[in-house]
């Protein structure tokens, strides 16, 4: 516990209960807990309780919190020109970041256009797709193929194209020229006797049969994370990715790699796409740990060909008006710059790798407990799935809350993790130790063995495969 806190805790929460709507505000009945402090990897709420923080904030702390030399270097930038119209005027961090991005980015990725998150980066990405084939004078390619269990963010386009359950249906959506395919999630197979392969396989069928039926003349992009993060850490099968995009350029659709959660170290990569699942894609999103999280910021990768195709079609005076007030801003790019530098000279790709390959060991190592079901995940992100019978996999009751129930465990012995329904997602900063992750999941192991016994006595749970 760190001293000297002094906070009026429960002043502040009415405050924030009183006036604030949180993502996914729940109406009448939102509580949170209130943190006040940072260093390393861990979180202190008003208290000064110390918590691992199991999900990086959310996907995006790669480095840590209070580096001193990310806070250094925004609040230099801030000094030099904390902002100018990214319409006419180009800066200095802002030209800097894009010729290092072109170094790092797969292909010839090379044309970068910024905006303030990830929502807004793939909102970018399929306004693109749209201008561009409208460019290239195919006005009828509009349809967007997304996939169930994706999440591409929260504006209103990229809620359309998200395909995680559990939204609410109230809310409105993009129906006319947005269509989903299946979830590439191998412990929900269709028929548990496939192999992956053939699998992997059906899933390539369904995307390219959904193709022929729209009309590829119709289909303008794909658009598909690498692993499917908030749908809960899916990692589709071996060469799924590799296999889509092949489809895609057989008929002549662009293909969007969301990397908002991927890029950028969570895979021991500054992008996973190619170095991970050989897909070099015509557009690749980013966000999050673009910036470690310390200022908000998007990025819009877009292939050179693209960018070539459209000077030589309508010449050099094409113009793509889509931008922010914050598009590219200095401090945000100050602090990207300096996010890379750092993830480049202290070896933090290869740190996540070695130190990836034991976080998944030991989440691997939860699958033989009580109504533990599935532990997936690869590098420094994963999934623990907790079923009612390890032989059917029948989900637990969503009104059970048995995620939140794991989490509130975990919480009152110092770690945070991120609870959906019957998951828990972890994606620690990725500067964690070894000695760190065996922290969390020895916390993890005794939450969801403390929570199991709890449902046997309660009577919802057998406690039985």
């Amino acid at each position: 516990m760190k001293s000297n806190f002094d906070y009026d805790v429960e002043g502040l929460l009415a405050k924030d209960k009183a006036h604030s709507m949180h993502p996914w505000h729940e109406f009448g009945r939102a509580d949170h807990t209130l943190l006040a402090d940072s260093e390393g990897i861990y979180v202190y709420d008003g208290e000064g309780n110390k918590y691992i923080d199991g999900i990086g904030g959310m996907w995006a702390v790669q480095l840590g919190y209070g580096n001193e030399e990310m806070a250094q270097a925004i609040a230099d930038q801030v000094r030099k020109m904390v902002y100018y119209s990214p319409w006419s005027m180009a800066t200095p961090p802002h030209a800097e970041v894009s010729a290092k991005l072109a170094t790092l980015t797969p292909g010839d990725l090379n044309r970068f256009f910024y905006s303030t998150g990830g929502s807004t980066a793939n909102d970018a990405a399929v306004r693109f797709a749209h201008y561009y084939w409208n460019v290239m004078e195919r006005r009828t390619k509009k349809m967007i193929i997304s996939r169930a269990d994706a999440y591409h963010g929260s504006t209103y386009l990229a809620d359309s194209l998200s395909g995680k359950p559990g939204n609410d249906n109230r809310m409105e959506r993009v129906t006319e020229w947005i269509t989903h395919v299946s979830s590439p999630n191998p412990y929900r197979k269709p028929d548990e006797s496939m192999t992956d392969e053939e699998y992997k396989d059906h899933l390539i069928k369904e995307l390219e049969d959904r193709i022929l039926e729209i009309g590829a003349e119709n289909c303008a992009a794909f658009i598909a994370e690498p692993v499917l993060a908030s749908g809960g850490v899916i990692v589709p099968p071996k060469g799924y990715q590799k296999a889509c995009l092949d489809v895609c350029h057989k008929h002549e659709i662009l293909y969007i790699s969301d990397e908002v959660v991927t890029g950028f170290g969570r895979m021991g990569h500054f992008f996973a796409s190619e170095e991970v699942f050989d897909v070099v894609p015509d557009i690749l999103t980013a966000a999050k740990g673009f910036t470690s999280g310390y200022i908000p910021a998007g990025l819009t990768a877009i292939s050179e060909r693209l960018h070539q195709d459209i000077i030589d079609k309508s010449g050099e005076s094409a113009t793509f008006s889509m931008g922010f007030t914050y598009s590219g801003h200095p401090v945000a790019m100050a602090a990207a710059l300096k996010n890379i530098e750092i993830m480049e000279r202290d070896g933090l790709m290869e740190h996540a790798q070695v130190t990836g390959e034991y976080f998944q060991e030991r989440l691997n190592s939860l699958a033989d407990m009580p109504m533990v079901g599935d532990t997936r995940g690869v590098g420094m992100m994963g999934c623990l799935e907790c079923v009612q019978s390890k032989t059917t996999k029948e989900a637990f009751d969503e009104n059970l809350s048995v995620g939140k129930k794991i989490d509130q465990k975990c919480q009152e012995n110092g770690l945070i993790l991120r609870p959906m329904w019957s998951q828990c997602v972890f994606s620690p900063p990725i500067i964690i130790t070894k000695a760190q992750v065996d922290d969390m999941f020895d916390i993890m192991a005794t939450a969801v063995k403390e929570v199991a016994d709890e449902l046997v006595r309660d009577g919802s749970w057998n406690g039985k495969d």
